[in-house]
């Protein structure tokens, strides 16, 4: 083999479409991983909705709610309090 030329995988043709042999060797594990892939999505989607619903069941009226702001007719960042610095 020339130096510099890459080796082709036997997997893919030419134009780098798979070939008969890659799906013979996938063919074993199709069951399986459709199988594992379908447990996963249910695990993921089980743990999603259980914690939508754990969410949606809080309760916040034990939570004290600040009063509202009294509206002085300030400017809004403008201080009331005059600083150390300024005499």
């Amino acid at each position: 083999m020339p130096l510099g030329r890459i080796p082709q995988s036997s997997y893919y043709d030419a134009r780098n479409r798979p070939g008969a042999s890659l799906y013979r060797a996938r063919q074993p594990y199709l069951v399986r991983n459709i199988v594992t892939g379908l447990c996963i999505i249910g695990f993921v989607g089980g743990v999603y909705s259980w914690t939508i619903r754990a969410i949606g069941q809080d309760d916040f009226s034990d939570v004290p709610m600040p009063d509202a702001p009294a509206s002085t007719g300030a400017a809004p960042h403008a201080s009331a309090v005059k600083s150390a610095g300024k005499a």
